[in-house]
């Protein structure tokens, strides 16, 4: 296809300010016809006119000072700076002014929230900054002239370009042109068919799609570009999202800049409104129920926000149900307390909420836990402006009036209590997990369901992975009168609607079971087969990280002991994480330590190098504590319900590379799940409601591996089962040379891809494959890294890929050493390397060594292109045409590497011609363009011909202005300046015309390279 029928990166750019302009509303404007200073990043003429029309009520002096501290952010990090503009524009700036002698304050507005139409909204494309670097932003999005969003575009049609290349775009603008990102909102990477937005802070796995333009989930499954621009950056959301949905969370020093994601946009908005609904009538606001780790923590931290600036009057009081969850929930608050505008205050006792009530008549966020609602009857306040979020609304947690055997009475539940203390307050309620359908008094407290965001929407919109489940019962032979009692106690669990005897009675049989778990012999086969679980299948994931979770504090100890006895060298490696209790054995203290030491335990389980890799539990860190690299969780402990929900999600956070968590039960905990299932939507149901590895991630495996296995068909690999090194490295280097065939183009593809997903279902189910199948998977893996090497854009050394495969191979069948693929010299492949090129031309594997001159020859041709054209279009015809004639298979391997290498060394010559002739690589470019009309060149001595580049080369650099080649006029006065040149050598007149084309080709590559441009032009 020709170049000018593919839809290039600048066709899309085109469709998009279309969409902008035309359907949007925003006034556009193409950044090469804007006279303005490229050292600063905003748009001044806009600013000054909207700053003078949205504050007409400020004086000159203070108008001067609020654009000069707006124009001139200067106080720390890039973080620190932006957090500073994103407080300034979600709030106002507060400027100083005289007047009639006296100092005075005014709030001076960046934006009118309130009259979208007041604002300046436009979109500006190549938007040029000049800073540590000169870079050009493929489009702005401009609010009243501030540069509040960067959309970095690839094209959709191009191989070598996708959305992983737009988001490091974006880190090396921030690291070049910082200044832009001080005013930044968020970021938008797009290759047209995947569009993400995301934060300075945001990795790429946290830029996220906007799936809907109307707030409906129905047609999430495939979200193309209209979907997230129309539901963006229509200006009445655009400015909701700037002023409601972006905040900051700080926490010791370290920045996260959060921006909504779509599901938590549209639920808080929905929320709002249910809120003044339930105020002035019954106030059960709803239930909010978003699956675990889908972000709800800072939902209600948004929800807060709006209620802050909504509803300035009401008092916040944050509910949750365990003190661990309290300070976690009340950490995450105060994180964000400059986006809240207040500091979040915690209840220490019953008497202190009502204190803290009592003592206002509006405004505040208060933290409480359910338990203080419990320890008295009267009520707290009776004013009607006080709302209850509550976190993990179920009924375990809030339950009926019921007879309470101890004091011989009726026990009113905490549903109760919460309305007897808060009489006049709407309540509602956040959950990770479903209610079940026995929870009524849930809803009779909180009212329906607000909005539904559940585990099936989450994993497709990448908020979270999916969660796998493998059984390991069977490796602990316990007795039959253990697994009865262990069904027992899920029984039990399930029966949340239990009487005290009941409980009494569950409480026995619990202490038995802890018992019979907890001898000594069971305690030893438990943890020899989570060590060589461990070791020889989760170890290498990612970042190693597990979570271990004990039926009892007891059994915890034992476990650790147990461990550190097997492998002493583990000391760092693996903690018990629990609370303590003044009756613990003195022998436990060192063990578990006190507050400080746990807060430690969390940092260090947090940090992914830190050599703390196991954690043992009982309940602490299985609600609302994230690790997103964990992805191994070992259960040695009955769960049901959203209990047993929100504990198997703490390995469901999204992590570079993890396919999903694995849960590894050691108690029968699979009926459990599929009960817990029960109470999630159809698909959710459909989806996960059968999580087993085995009937999962296996059956996956085997369909892969007999996919890569066809693509391999009529190639023998099996030395790479041998033990000799060398003949596995010769398996690798003909698999790849086999795929590398001109035949073989199509296969290769479907070998890159389902190798990968391979690679993707081995990480889930690798304790259940044998040696010979682990072997077999290291060999797809090993064979496509390299192909992956080969192909990719940039340098390449053989250490670097004798490197990535030897490490393969230790991880996957434990070989020593590195195999060699290459040699021992730790040199880059380079088609100027004598050596290299030796050792080319010695290769056996010659669809190999196609595939490596190849590379290089396109690597080195597209350098060239910037700085020498007519050399680079010399040399691409001629690699088309030999790489045409080797696929039609008109030239044989033999024929088309000795043409590779006899190009290879005409691009040296050309080279070396510069140096003879004196001349920079800039001047020989130009030398080379002068030359291009056929015969001229011999109408000169080499002293004039030289003359007239060098003089050339001088006056282009001396008239050369920023962005030339995009202005008409200024292209039009350099081309007047190279004919008056071609004159004054009396250039012959009949190839005057083609050589001043090319010389413009060849500024224009010169001006395209962003790198080569200096601030001084």
């Amino acid at each position: 296809m020709a170049d000018d029928k593919k839809f290039t990166e600048d066709a899309y750019e085109q469709t998009l300010i279309a969409l902008f302009r035309d359907e949007l509303g925003y006034a556009y404007e193409c950044g090469y016809d804007v006279e303005r200073d490229y050292k600063e990043p905003f748009y001044r003429a806009d600013l000054v006119a909207s700053m003078r029309r949205l504050n007409p009520e400020l004086p000159a002096d203070a108008m001067d000072e609020g654009i000069k501290q707006i124009t001139n952010i200067s106080i720390g990090t890039l973080e620190q700076n932006n957090e500073q503009f994103t407080l300034w524009m979600q709030n106002g700036l507060e400027v100083g002014f005289l007047q009639n002698g006296e100092e005075r304050t005014a709030l001076m507005r960046l934006i009118d929230f309130d009259h979208p139409e007041r604002n300046l909204f436009k979109v500006v494309n190549q938007w040029r900054v000049e800073e540590y670097k000169n870079k050009r932003c493929d489009m702005v999005v401009m609010v009243n002239g501030l540069p509040l969003v960067v959309v970095e575009l690839k094209s959709a049609v191009s191989e070598d370009a996708s959305i992983d290349d737009a988001y490091k775009q974006i880190k090396n603008y921030q690291q070049s042109i910082p200044s832009l990102f001080s005013y930044n909102a968020f970021n938008v990477i797009s290759d047209m068919s995947e569009t993400r937005a995301g934060t300075i802070t945001a990795k790429l796995e946290r830029y996220m799609e906007w799936k809907t333009i109307d707030g409906s989930y129905e047609s999430t499954l495939f979200a193309d570009y209209r979907t997230f621009f129309l539901g963006m950056f229509q200006k009445q959301r655009l400015l909701d999202i700037l002023q409601n949905f972006i905040c900051f969370d700080k926490n010791q020093g370290k920045y996260a800049k959060i921006l909504t994601a779509y599901h938590q946009y549209y639920a808080v908005g929905k929320a709002l409104q249910r809120t003044r609904t339930a105020v002035e009538g019954n106030g059960k606001i709803g239930v909010f129920w978003h699956t675990q780790g889908s972000g709800k923590s800072l939902s209600m931290v948004f929800y807060a926000h709006q209620l802050v600036q909504r509803l300035p009057e009401v008092t916040i009081v944050v509910v949750t149900d365990r003190k661990d969850l309290d300070n976690q929930l009340f950490g995450q608050f105060c994180r964000c307390q400059d986006f809240l505008r207040q500091e979040p205050q915690n209840a220490q006792s019953r008497e202190d909420l009502g204190n803290l009530l009592r003592n206002r008549k509006s405004g505040g966020i208060i933290f409480t836990t359910i338990q203080k609602f419990e320890e008295g009857d009267s009520a707290l306040s009776t004013r009607r402006n006080i709302i209850v979020m509550t976190d993990e609304a179920h009924r375990s947690q809030y339950g009926e009036e019921h007879w309470d055997n101890k004091s011989l009475t009726m026990k009113k539940g905490f549903s109760q209590k919460m309305r007897e203390a808060l009489p006049g307050a709407s309540f509602i309620g956040f959950t990770g997990t479903p209610i079940s359908d026995r929870d009524r008094d849930t809803e009779e407290v909180f009212g329906n369901y607000i909005d539904v965001y559940d585990m099936s929407q989450a994993v497709d919109d990448g908020a979270t992975r999916p969660v796998y489940y493998e059984s390991r019962v069977v490796n602990l032979n316990l007795d039959e009168d253990t697994m009865n009692l262990l069904n027992d106690e899920f029984d039990n669990l399930a029966d949340e609607g239990a009487t005290e005897e009941q409980i009494r009675q569950a409480k026995q049989e619990h202490s038995r079971l802890e018992v019979l778990l907890g001898e000594d012999a069971t305690i030893d086969t438990l943890v020899r087969d989570i060590i060589q679980h461990y070791e020889q299948n989760r170890a290498q994931e990612l970042t190693g990280k597990a979570m271990i979770v004990a039926l009892t504090r007891s059994i915890a100890i034992k476990i650790y002991r147990k461990m550190l006895e097997l492998r002493p060298q583990w000391t760092e490696k693996v903690k018990v994480v629990m609370s303590g209790s003044n009756q613990d054995p003195e022998d436990w203290q060192p063990i578990i330590g006190n507050e400080a030491y746990k807060k430690e335990l969390a940092r260090k389980f947090k940090d992914n190098d830190d050599e703390m890799k196991i954690a043992i539990v009982r309940d602490m860190w299985l609600t609302g504590f994230d690790v997103p690299s964990l992805a191994t969780m070992y259960v040695y402990k009955p769960m049901s319900g959203h209990n047993l929900m929100q504990a198997i999600a703490r390995v469901n956070r999204v992590f570079p590379g993890k396919e999903g968590g694995l849960i590894v039960d050691y108690v029968g905990i699979a009926q459990a799940l599929k009960s817990a299932m029960q109470q999630y939507t159809n698909r959710d149901r459909r989806r996960f409601g059968d999580p087993d590895i085995a009937k999962t991630a296996l059956v996956k495996w085997k369909e892969e591996m007999e996919i890569c296995r066809d693509q391999l068909h009529g190639f023998d690999y099996s030395g790479f089962f041998e033990q000799d090194n060398s003949k596995r490295a010769l398996a690798i280097t003909s698999g790849a040379n086999f795929l590398s065939s001109p035949a073989m183009v199509q296969r290769k593809k479907n070998f890159m891809e389902h190798s990968n997903l391979l690679h993707n279902a081995t990480t889930l189910c690798r304790s259940l494959l044998n040696e010979q199948q682990k072997a077999e998977v290291c060999y797809m893996d090993a064979l496509r890294v390299m192909m992956l090497k080969l192909s990719q854009k940039g340098k390449i050394s053989r250490h670097e890929i004798n490197e990535r495969i030897g490490e393969l191979l230790r991880q996957s069948v434990k070989t020593d050493g590195v195999i060699n693929l290459f040699g021992d010299r730790q040199i880059e492949f380079s088609l100027f390397d004598d050596a290299f090129i030796q050792e080319v031309k010695n290769m056996k594997e010659r669809n190999l060594a196609v595939e490596l001159l190849t590379k290089l020859m396109k690597e080195k041709i597209k350098q060239q292109k910037k700085t020498n054209v007519v050399q680079s279009d010399l040399f691409s015809d001629m690699l088309s045409q030999s790489l045409s004639n080797y696929l039609k298979g008109l030239l044989t391997n033999e024929e088309v590497i000795e043409e590779l290498l006899k190009m290879a060394q005409q691009m040296k010559q050309a080279e070396a011609e510069g140096n003879d002739l004196g001349l920079s690589p800039e001047e020989k470019a130009f030398y080379d363009a002068l030359s291009t009309p056929e015969g001229v060149r011999q109408a000169y001595s080499d002293e004039e011909f030289v003359a007239l580049t060098r003089e050339l080369t001088e006056v282009l650099h001396r008239n050369r202005t920023i962005d030339w080649n995009r202005k008409e006029s200024a292209r039009a006065k350099m081309r007047v300046m190279v004919k008056r040149l071609l004159k004054k050598y009396k250039y012959p007149p009949e190839g005057a015309e083609k050589a001043l084309e090319t010389v413009m080709r060849q500024c224009d590559h010169w001006a395209d390279d962003e790198e080569n441009v200096v601030s001084t032009l």
